[in-house]
This record gives C-alpha cells, sequence and structure tokens, in this order.
C-alpha cells in the first residue's frame, strides 16, 4: 500500500474504528499478526515453516471478525478514549485477551524458529497458543451478541 493508499485507509479506519478503545483493540491484534509474520521471516526448516505458514493464514483469518467486532463495538459504544463501556467491557476484555494470546503466539514461533536441531513436536506448542486466539475471538463475537 503506497503512502496515499494509507493515508486512506487512516481516514477510513478514524471513521468506522474511532481513535479509542475499539481502534486500539483492533490495531493490537494487527500487530501481533505482523509480528508474527516477520518470524516466519527467519524459519529455516522447510518442515516448520510450513507448518507455522498454516498457522499464520489462520490467524490471518480473524482479521475481518476482528475489524467487525471493533467496528460494531464502535457503532454501539463511541469511544475516542481508553475508557471501557461498561455494556461492552466483555467484548474489550476478550478483544485485549485475543491480542495478548496472539503476542505469545508470535513469541513461541520466535522460540522455535531459535531451537537448536529439529523440532520433535513441530509447531505444536505456536498451534494450542493459536487455539486461544481464536477462542478468545469467538468469546468477543459473542459478548457482543449478548448485548445486541
Amino acid at each position: 500500500m503506497g503512502f496515499f493508499g494509507a493515508v486512506r485507509q487512516g481516514r477510513k479506519d478514524d471513521v468506522e474504528l474511532g481513535k479509542g478503545l475499539w481502534r486500539r483493540a483492533h490495531d493490537r491484534f494487527h500487530r501481533g499478526l505482523d509480528r508474527y509474520h516477520q518470524v516466519l521471516e527467519g524459519v529455516d526448516d522447510e518442515q516448520l515453516y510450513n507448518e507455522l505458514v498454516v498457522i499464520a493464514n489462520e490467524l490471518a483469518g480473524l482479521s475481518p471478525r476482528v475489524r467487525a467486532i471493533c467496528v460494531e463495538a464502535q457503532r454501539r459504544s463511541p469511544s475516542d478514549g481508553l475508557d471501557v463501556p461498561g455494556a461492552l467491557a466483555g467484548v474489550h476484555r476478550a478483544l485485549s485477551k485475543a491480542g495478548n494470546s496472539l503476542a505469545t503466539t508470535a513469541e513461541a514461533a520466535a522460540m522455535l524458529r531459535l531451537a537448536v536441531g529439529p523440532v520433535p513436536v513441530g509447531a505444536l506448542s505456536v498451534h494450542r497458543r493459536a487455539e486461544a486466539v481464536f477462542e478468545q475471538v469467538a468469546d468477543a463475537e459473542r459478548e457482543l451478541s449478548k448485548e445486541a
């Protein structure tokens, strides 16, 4: 995306996500995805790389869902600050956990990348952490639907 594309996307994000809590939750999730993909760039073991790419693709598939949650939360409870609206506290909590779990997923992938010798269980530890991300995004969707 070029400079002008980034500016247009930033304006669209400002309109849809605001500049507060929901924007931060959305952006944090995307930073976690970026970190995970950066880790992939340094993986030399082809088998491990292939396992990590599958997980990366699954995690990237969550991106539209996270955006939809944040857009809807911003529509229902606009935020330009960091105060968590009481009615959507569960949504925010689940999104925060998903962002944290995504960061630990990237960290687990980085640890595998740095492992010396063959990794006996492959990307199992990364997969387990990624499962938590999926569960927490689903939790955020459930919390949002409860408040509808």
